[in-house]
């Protein structure tokens, strides 16, 4: 007697993974605190000229502000990686990831030669150092022994490589899949460059008056 095959619902299903760097969120929403606080008081008080130079300042710094700190994003799902850089959406399904690497930045190679940096991995060499040096001390350096067995754990890894050995795994499962095939698309962020444009134009030409 012959068993029925599995269907792709009793396949197991893996969370979603998001990534994004803390320290970066944080400082870009005091960077734009900052920015509006100054901007409008330069709106309020100023003269016709400082208001318009303001309002274009704001146009251009605000937009550039939230594409370096709050818009990069590395979303992983078992079919496809979204990477999302300053000006750039990046959607790779997982056969066209060649491989991933992070040496002074974190980076993903596509299948044809393309590679993507992965703005919200920051690489910190600190960390590895720390790391490094955590792992020589042997297992279990730094962790409290309750008995002459306890367990030591994997060894220390930097945040950047933690990362990146979760991202291995998602995409050593995704191997072969049908829906992880497909062709890399990109899209940029008008939402970004449009207004910074803008702003930037405006403030050249006010300077120049």
């Amino acid at each position: 007697m012959t068993r029925p095959e599995p269907s792709t619902s009793s396949r197991p299903q893996y969370a979603e993974r998001s990534y994004r760097p803390p320290a970066a969120l944080a400082g870009g929403v005091l960077l734009i605190l900052l920015g509006l606080w100054l901007g409008g008081d330069a709106l309020l008080r100023g003269t016709v000229h400082t208001k318009l130079t303001a309002a274009f300042a704001l146009l251009l710094v605000v937009p550039l502000v939230a594409a370096f700190s709050l818009r990069p994003l590395v979303r992983a799902n078992e079919d496809r990686l979204l990477v999302r850089n300053p000006f750039r959406t990046i959607t790779l399904p997982w056969a066209a990831v060649e491989d991933l690497r992070a040496r002074f930045s974190a980076e993903v190679f596509v299948n044809g030669g393309g590679k993507y940096q992965l703005w919200a991995v920051p690489v910190s060499l600190r960390q590895r150092k720390k790391a490094a040096r955590q792992a020589s001390r042997g297992p279990g350096a730094n962790r409290p022994r309750f008995g002459l067995h306890a367990d030591a754990g994997p060894a220390p890894k930097a945040m950047a490589d933690q990362t990146l050995a979760e991202l291995h795994e998602i995409k050593e499962r995704a191997t072969g899949r049908e829906t992880a095939q497909g062709a890399p698309q990109i899209r940029w962020s008008y939402a970004i460059l449009a207004p910074a444009l803008a702003g930037a134009v405006g403030l050249a030409v006010m300077v120049a008056l």
